[in-house]
Order: C-alpha cells, then sequence, then structure tokens
C-alpha cells in the first residue's frame, strides 16, 4: 500500500479486496442478454464463481438491469439506438427490447439476486447514469468494485471509463466478461491498459482473495 498525503493509495488487487473498500457490480445478467451470446451459459457460470466467492467473502453485491421504455415514452436517443440494434427501418418498427417485467428482463435463474443485494434498472451503457450506484457505493465508503457481466464492449466499458472519472477503482475480471465483438472486446481491454486507472484480472486470482476475505459485520 503506497501512503501520502493522509491517503492510502492501493498497488495490488489483494490490497482491495475486502469488504470495507470493494463491492461486486454483475452487470445486465439478463436472460435477454445472455442468451444472445453463444457462449452465454459459460459466461453465466463464469459470473456465478466470482458471484459464489463474494458471498462467502462478506462482500456487497449490486445488479444492474437494461430496460427499454414504452415507445411513447421513449427519448430521441432511446429510439435512435433501438433503430440501430434492431436494424428497424423507421421508429414505427422498433419493439422494446427489454420492457419492464418481462421474462428476458430478468437477471438469469442461477444468478438471482438476494434479497440482502441491491437491483438498479437503468437506461444508458453506463451503470452510473440515472442510478443510484454512486451514492450507494460512496454511502458505504467503498471505493472499488469488481464487475462482471455483459456485454465487456458496450456496457462495461463505458461503466469503467466513468467509473474512473468518479474517483473509483474498477476492477474488471475478464474471464467472467461476456463479449459479441471479439475485436471491440480487444480494444476495451487495450483502452483499460492504456488509460490507467482500472485494474484487469482473472477469476483464478480473484476468487481466492474474495473468499478469504473478512465478512462485513
Amino acid at each position: 500500500m503506497d501512503r501520502g498525503f493522509g491517503l492510502e493509495v492501493p498497488e495490488t488487487l489483494a490490497e482491495v479486496c475486502r469488504p470495507d473498500r470493494l463491492a461486486l457490480l454483475v452487470y445486465d445478467m439478463q436472460v435477454g442478454i445472455a442468451s444472445q451470446l453463444t457462449d452465454g451459459r459459460e459466461v453465466t457460470r463464469a459470473v456465478a464463481g466470482v458471484l459464489d466467492a463474494a458471498r462467502a467473502g462478506g462482500f456487497r453485491v449490486f445488479f444492474t438491469r437494461h430496460m427499454s421504455l414504452p415507445g411513447e415514452v421513449a427519448g430521441v436517443a432511446q429510439l435512435r439506438t433501438a433503430k440501430a440494434w434492431q436494424r428497424a427501418r423507421t421508429v414505427a418498427d422498433v419493439r422494446p427490447s427489454f420492457p419492464r417485467d418481462s421474462p428476458q428482463f430478468q437477471i438469469v435463474p442461477e444468478l438471482a439476486p438476494r434479497a440482502s443485494e441491491a437491483i438498479f434498472d437503468k437506461l444508458a451503457m453506463s451503470a452510473f447514469v440515472g442510478t443510484p450506484l454512486e451514492m450507494a457505493l460512496r454511502d458505504c465508503g467503498l471505493g472499488a468494485f469488481a464487475i462482471v457481466g455483459i456485454a465487456l464492449e458496450v456496457g462495461i466499458e463505458p461503466t469503467v471509463r466513468h467509473a474512473t472519472d468518479l474517483g473509483f477503482l474498477p476492477v474488471v475480471v475478464a474471464d467472467a466478461c461476456g463479449s459479441r465483438d471479439r475485436a471491440a472486446a480487444e480494444r476495451a481491454f487495450a483502452g483499460f491498459a492504456f488509460a490507467g486507472g482500472s485494474l484487469v484480472t482473472e477469476i483464478a486470482t480473484i476468487a481466492p482473495l474474495l473468499r478469504g476475505a473478512t465478512s462485513v459485520s
């Protein structure tokens, strides 16, 4: 641990993996998203491994879900994005992909959130836009989070970049993050390395650290 100006500046993953410093963020592991990946089941198992370790170690856990607004209340940005994703010719052809309370909107059953864990619904790619995530982390005194889920190149990357701008230390668990575009995922990892401010690790490294942590009292 580096120290200066009255601050502790973590340098290693082990220094960050404490329940009083780090939370787990499970990003958009929804039925309708995991099913779009050919390796969706494998990603789900990988995320479950990290989630189990975090629960065993007493870490706080937050889930996000991506939500589609009804067309009648969706704005220009929402409709433009939906048109692009659905390759729709007109706004009239767009259908909400993840409407509230639909089967595809729900977290995959294998990762069912516990009553002691939070779920934040969002419209944006960054998990910090329009959700209470920042407030919740700061109110718990947490300056870091490990992130797992889908999709690395679409939502996890902007969440990580946003987090560093907010002063958080994001830890990306690489083999527990799914992606559909391998080249885009590789660019995301290259961007993390170039920009700095985040850590990238793997399940085999972080899981023992999470399991071995002291539970939150």
